[in-house]
């Protein structure tokens, strides 16, 4: 399995870049909840141990490498709501929280995970970034903590969907729950399997 390095970062340094940012965002795939971006700036001399791509990490182990990003990095998340991916459709939405966590750490530089760099920033597109860039797998590791905590909270408010489980993804339980319970507020409704059921109960409404 390939691990990530250093070797982006120290590149843009090179070039005379000193605030060089990771950037990677989750939570496109799910049928609820926000999409979550962070944003962080390594400090060459205090690399937290264990970064790698958050999808090879044990879940459990996670949050002790969130909380060790925390203590020895430069980090900020951000979001974007239900109602601005159903606006924007979700790559928009994605784009608008990683700007929203870089404006808040204002690097000189950014290394950002696959194809695109939210609009109005310059920097690298690193397809399979979290894989292969230390900055960008940081980033991924504490998006992900982050989101998977606001799954669990909101799991406490719309129980049934299994949400601290599956974080809003669309597993069998949840859209069996899709179909027993309905739709919450929090569901995306510009995505197919959430739509579908809302034209279905519109279509039946006499």
């Amino acid at each position: 399995m390939q691990l990530p390095d250093f070797s982006f970062e120290t590149a843009a340094r090179a070039r005379g870049f000193l605030r060089i940012a990771g950037v990677d965002e989750v939570g496109r795939g799910p049928l609820a909840g926000p999409v979550t971006a962070a944003a962080v700036i390594l400090d060459p001399g205090r690399i937290p141990k264990g970064l790698r791509d958050s999808k090879a990490i044990a879940k459990s182990a996670l949050p002790e490498i969130a909380a060790e990003i925390h203590a020895l990095a430069e980090v900020a998340i951000a979001h974007a709501s239900v109602a601005e991916i159903d606006a924007l459709n979700i790559l928009q939405a994605a784009l608008l929280a990683m700007r929203r966590a870089v404006e808040a750490l204002r690097p000189d530089h950014l290394l950002v995970d696959g194809k695109f760099l939210p609009k109005g920033l310059t920097g690298e597109a690193l397809v399979k970034g979290d894989a292969r860039c230390l900055s960008i797998a940081a980033a991924s590791i504490v998006a992900k903590v982050e989101r998977d905590r606001i799954m669990v909270d909101l799991a406490q408010q719309y129980p049934g969907y299994g949400w601290e489980k599956n974080a809003g993804y669309p597993s069998p339980a949840h859209k069996k729950a899709l179909l027993d319970l309905g739709v919450t507020p929090v569901h995306r409704r510009s995505f197919k399997p959430v739509h579908n059921i809302l034209y279905q109960e519109h279509s039946l409404t006499p």
